[in-house]
C-alpha cells in the first residue's frame, strides 16, 4: 500500500532535487540539465542580494505567512470554545460542516469571488458607503493587500485548525468540568481553567509545528489574488521565482532563490520539530 506513494514522493520529490545545480550554472536550456554549462559558482546568489526588490520580496513573504501563522492559531482556537459550548448535536456538526467547506475550495475560484466582492462596486465597499466610507481598492491598495491575504487565508482555512483543536478539548478529562461545576465555576471559568489549559499542549505543538511554514505564505493565493499594481506589498518569494524563472527565463537567478528558501525551511521545520520533541514529546519517528 506504501509502493504508489513511495513512488510519488521519489519522482516529484527527491529526483526533481538534481535541478538544484542550476543554482550554481549560467543555465542554458538548450544544452540539457547535464550538458555542457557554464559553471558560476555563487554569482546568483550575490546578483540576487544585490537586487533592489528583493528585500521587499523577503519583508513581504516574512509579514504575511506571520501573519496567517498567527491568526491560524488563534481563530481556530476561539471557534473551537465556541463550538464547545453548543449543546445541540446537530447545530454543532453544521456549523463544522460549514466552517469546513472553503478549505476545500480552489484559490482559482474563491479569487474571482474575492476580486468581485472588494472590488471598489463590490459588495463590501457598498456597505462601507452606507455609513459614509469612502470605498477602498483593496486589491490595489499596497497598504490593504496583504492584509487582504492575511483575511482571506485565515478564512479559508481555519476551519481545518478548528477540527483539530475540538478534538483536543473532546479529550480532556469530563471529571475536571463535573468538579468544576460543583465548586461553583461557570461556563467562562471551566473554559479558562480547564479547556484552554487541556488544549494548550496541542496548541504549542501546531506552533512549533508551523515554524516550518514561516516562508511559505500561500503561492496558489497569491499568485491568483494580486496584481503588477501591487507587487511592493503582495510579492512573496514563490511568486518572485515564478515570474523570475518562468516568465523571464533567468532559471539560474529562479533556482537560486527556491534553494535558499528550502535551506531556511529545512533549518525551521528541524528546529521545531526539536522544540517539539524537547517540550512536548512529540516524534515523528
Amino acid at each position: 500500500m506504501l509502493i504508489p506513494g513511495l513512488i510519488s514522493i521519489i519522482l516529484f520529490r527527491y529526483i526533481p532535487m538534481a535541478g538544484n545545480i542550476i543554482a550554481f550554472q549560467n543555465f542554458m536550456p538548450a544544452r540539457g540539465l547535464f550538458g555542457d554549462q557554464q559553471w558560476i559558482g555563487l554569482d546568483n546568489f550575490r546578483f540576487l542580494f544585490r537586487l533592489p526588490n528583493i528585500w521587499y520580496v523577503i519583508r513581504n513573504t516574512l509579514f504575511i505567512a506571520s501573519g496567517k501563522l498567527i491568526l491560524m492559531l488563534i481563530v481556530p482556537i476561539i471557534f473551537a470554545l465556541i463550538i464547545n459550548e453548543i449543546r445541540i448535536a446537530a447545530l454543532r456538526r453544521s456549523i463544522q460542516t460549514i466552517i469546513y467547506m472553503p478549505h476545500f475550495l480552489s484559490w482559482v475560484i474563491l479569487a474571482g469571488i474575492f476580486h468581485d466582492v472588494l472590488s471598489i462596486n463590490g459588495i463590501f465597499n457598498s456597505f462601507l458607503g452606507l455609513f459614509g466610507i469612502e470605498a477602498i481598492f483593496f486589491m490595489g491598495d499596497n497598504t490593504w493587500f496583504p492584509w487582504v491575504a492575511i483575511i482571506t487565508e485565515t478564512w479559508k482555512s481555519f476551519g481545518f485548525g478548528t477540527i483539530i483543536y475540538v478534538a483536543a478539548i473532546t479529550n480532556v478529562d469530563p471529571q475536571l468540568y463535573e468538579s468544576a461545576m460543583v465548586d461553583g465555576a461557570s461556563r467562562w471559568k471551566q473554559t479558562l481553567h480547564i479547556s484552554l489549559p487541556g488544549m494548550f499542549p496541542i496548541i504549542a505543538l501546531m506552533a512549533l509545528i508551523s515554524l516550518g511554514n514561516i516562508v511559505n505564505a500561500g503561492f496558489d493565493q497569491i499568485l491568483n489574488l494580486y496584481s503588477p499594481i501591487v507587487y511592493r506589498s503582495g510579492d512573496i518569494i514563490d511568486t518572485f521565482v515564478y515570474r523570475v524563472g518562468l516568465l523571464e527565463a533567468q532559471f539560474g537567478l529562479a533556482t537560486a532563490v527556491g534553494l535558499l528558501r528550502s535551506v531556511i525551511s529545512l533549518v525551521l521545520i528541524s528546529t521545531g520539530y526539536y522544540l517539539a520533541y524537547k517540550l512536548m514529546r512529540y516524534r515523528v519517528f
